[in-house]
């Protein structure tokens, strides 16, 4: 069931890539290298793709929303797994668990195409250029 708006999520986006990014140094694990680039490569890649993503708070368009959130699924599994699979879950493993199920719920629940006006709108700048 997909119920939330795609321009939700794209600001939701930009706020859990800043979360993400400066997650080490607000959960205190910033002393385990591994876990802190994990999260830190995890929120870049968040805010860029978003950035990229062609919806409502996209900056340039060239990345369809059906694409965005086939990455959110697999940064997900990739962010929930990565204590295990990189050994630092003895350290810290809570962070990167929750904002990975985050993600992949995320994306599982997020319309697949931006929102009619949005698109109507988009379309016709297109047809002008």
């Amino acid at each position: 069931m997909r119920f939330i708006p795609t321009r939700f999520h794209g600001v939701l986006d930009y706020v859990v890539g800043l979360i993400f990014i400066a997650a080490p140094w607000l959960f205190g694990f910033s002393d385990v290298n591994s876990a802190t680039w994990v999260m830190v490569v995890a929120g870049i890649l968040v805010l860029l793709q978003t950035v990229f993503t062609d919806f409502e708070v996209g900056l340039i368009h060239k990345v369809p929303m059906q694409s965005h959130l086939m990455v959110d699924f697999a940064l997900g599994v990739i962010l929930a797994v990565s204590p295990w699979l990189l050994n630092f879950d003895d350290q810290v493993y809570m962070p990167h668990l929750v904002g990975g199920v985050f993600s992949i719920l995320a994306s599982l629940t997020t319309h697949r195409k931006p929102s009619e006006s949005y698109a109507r709108r988009h379309a016709t700048q297109d047809n002008v250029l």
